[in-house]
């Protein structure tokens, strides 16, 4: 199946692609589910490096931008969550996967009022924010919503064009360190983390750890 949706996303530029927000919700109403970075080796590294940062960071909430299918969420040990998704068909699968967890909330981007958590996350979306009124929204609601921390898993590098309709890396350190002086980078935590373990496009994905001043 998700096969079929690497190939959707090449052919998305002849087909029209309207838009990142379109094309996730396409591609969760037809069936299709996260993609491979929330599956396997990838989610198990993930999993590894989020919960070792909680426990060490007595992280006690935590609210995701992007929060997807809820095939990763499954492997997280955060006593509070709230996701957030733009994605009604997504969400909908989430409730019902979580269904009777009052740890839980997830709620549509729309809907979205301004919570806020211990840390906030971006994990695997930033790459596929291909347009740039998009990504400076969510870059913004994404560290309004850190009170102590923001925890991003992404490329980092200026690659507009990949050919795939859904897929753009940009350099997100720099735009970080640039918008968000409020915030330090944690280089002596992201040294201590295991070696990355999936790339796009040649790109490694890697986190980049945040600590609010």
């Amino acid at each position: 199946m998700n096969r079929l949706f690497a190939l959707f996303g090449r052919l998305a530029p002849l087909l029209g692609f309207r838009g990142s927000r379109n094309y996730w919700e396409t591609r969760y109403r037809l069936g299709g589910h996260s993609g491979e970075g929330s599956r396997g080796v990838a989610a198990d590294y993930k999993a590894r490096v989020l919960n070792d940062f909680f426990r060490a960071q007595d992280v006690r909430s935590a609210i995701e931008f992007g929060c997807g299918d809820g095939h990763q969420l499954k492997m997280l040990h955060v006593p509070a969550y709230i996701g957030v998704d733009v994605s009604q068909t997504v969400l909908k699968q989430c409730r019902d996967l979580f269904e009777g967890d009052a740890t839980k909330r997830f709620v549509s981007v729309d809907d979205y009022a301004g919570e806020r958590a211990d840390a906030s996350m971006s994990i695997d979306v930033i790459f596929h924010l291909v347009e740039d009124a998009v990504y400076d929204e969510y870059l913004a609601r994404l560290f309004a919503a850190g009170e102590r921390f923001v925890i991003v898993y992404s490329t980092s590098a200026d690659m507009p064009a990949t050919g795939i309709a859904h897929v753009r890396h940009r350099d997100v350190a720099a735009d970080i360190a640039r918008r968000f002086p409020g915030f330090t980078r944690m280089e002596a935590e992201e040294a201590m983390l295991p070696p990355p373990v999936r790339a796009d496009r040649g790109l490694p994905v890697r986190f980049f750890l945040y600590r609010r001043d």
